[in-house]
């Protein structure tokens, strides 16, 4: 059954630029933080500026998943949760569920190990980095915790205003200075290479790939483009622009990240990367500039836990509304149980992975995320390409090559690695 979303605005009152792009800068600011900044710091150390390619395939890869999400609901009035369940049979959300929770632990842990080892750069009143981590991840774990409780949508679209314009700003400029040149840059956007980094430029390639722009959080557009009051087949064009903005500031922000790890040679102490990059950056910014570096990644990281803190809980609570409650009302009270019993889950119980490496999470975080990716896409090929569905919204030829390209891809990958 379609349920009706409740109406705040219509497409006819012309909101301001700002107002139709949220969504899509929500998107971009959850996506990267510890997936752009720790994964492709590391992928541009291990191989450099000849896999910035990657960084590109996997925005626009994210932006079309996004992108047909939209449009299903939009044209339906359902989620994509909702419509997996009642199209395509309710095992398909029975197997996401599972899933779910292993990703939110690996994520959740990757969030506060990178807020943690960014405060230690800034605050190194602690000897031992590793315990630094542990320690300051707890508390942006519980300070994103208590942001969500008390402000609800409307303080989670204000702090993180403050923390995009940071991150963008100066990680930019930062790799802005250290640009290694631009035949070089090029050559790495346009060139498809996978450099050979002790058997490991496969894996962080892919890895790249997985970890620019989100993976899951993806689900989380529908919601946020709910709260903005966008509930029908009219604001389709609308989540196109604010999608294109997003992932455009999403692969350049990963850019800059590769660029600025492409100048470090990482000692396998991952607890200690950004004290090292930040060090390695105090030559050529000075101490004014390591410090405004510090505060711009540590803006990114901290955007990507409070995001993720405050969006993945309502896919939990909507199939709850699916498959417990069974309630018609597709909205979800960000003050009732399901959602706030997941959020708390989400802050705390990835704290016991804190004891692994930095370096690691990290790379777990993004493979397994990475896995998801082709799943949405053979769902979005299925319901999006039903006419009776969605009416004259259904898949074109543009959707329909990269959404297939998304699949062969991955499971291109995969056969290349499992096979090696």
């Amino acid at each position: 059954m379609a349920t009706t979303f409740p109406k705040k605005n219509s497409p006819n009152n012309s909101p301001t630029l700002l107002a139709i792009i949220i969504p899509g800068i929500l998107i971009a600011a959850t996506g990267v933080g510890a997936g752009d900044l720790a994964t492709a710091s590391f992928a541009g150390s291990q191989l450099g500026v000849a896999i910035l390619w990657a960084v590109v395939v996997g925005s626009i890869f994210k932006l079309v998943l996004t992108e047909g999400l939209a449009r299903w609901q939009l044209a339906t009035g359902q989620t994509l949760l909702e419509g997996l369940a009642e199209r395509l049979g309710p095992v398909f959300v029975y197997l996401f569920l599972p899933y779910l929770i292993l990703w939110s632990f690996f994520v959740g842990t990757a969030l506060m190990s990178a807020c943690g080892v960014t405060l230690h750069a800034i605050f190194p009143v602690f000897d031992d980095a590793s315990q630094a981590k542990i320690v300051f991840g707890i508390i942006c774990s519980l300070l994103g915790l208590a942001m969500v409780l008390v402000g609800g949508f409307k303080l989670f679209e204000k702090i993180m205003a403050v923390c995009i314009a940071l991150m963008f700003v100066i990680v930019l400029v930062t790799a802005g200075i250290l640009w290694p040149g631009t035949g070089e840059v090029i050559k790495g956007l346009s060139v498809p290479t996978i450099p050979d980094s002790d058997g490991k430029g496969l894996t962080w390639t892919i890895a790249l790939i997985g970890g620019v722009g989100g993976t899951l959080t993806i689900l989380c557009y529908g919601y946020w483009i709910r709260e903005k009051g966008r509930d029908s087949a009219e604001y389709i064009r609308t989540c196109r622009i604010d999608l294109t903005t997003g992932y455009f500031l999403t692969a350049l922000f990963g850019i800059a990240m590769v660029i600025i790890g492409s100048n470090l040679e990482l000692n396998g102490k991952g607890a200690g990367l950004l004290v090292q990059l930040a060090n390695t950056l105090q030559e050529p910014l000075g101490d004014v500039g390591r410090w405004l570096f510090l505060i711009g990644a540590f803006g990114a990281v901290f955007s990507s836990l409070l995001g993720v803190w405050q969006a993945v809980p309502y896919l939990f609570a909507d199939i709850y509304r699916l498959f417990i409650s069974k309630g018609a009302d597709a909205s979800v009270d960000q003050k009732a149980w399901p959602y706030r019993a997941y959020l708390l889950a989400l802050a705390i119980v990835p704290m016991l992975g804190l004891m692994m490496s930095f370096q690691e999470v990290q790379k777990l975080y993004a493979i397994v995320g990475a896995a998801f990716l082709p799943l949405l896409a053979i769902a979005l090929l299925i319901m999006n390409s039903r006419r009776d569905w969605v009416g004259q919204h259904v898949n074109r030829w543009p959707s329909l090559t990269l959404l297939g390209s998304t699949v062969i891809f991955f499971v291109s990958v995969a056969w290349m690695k499992w096979s090696a």
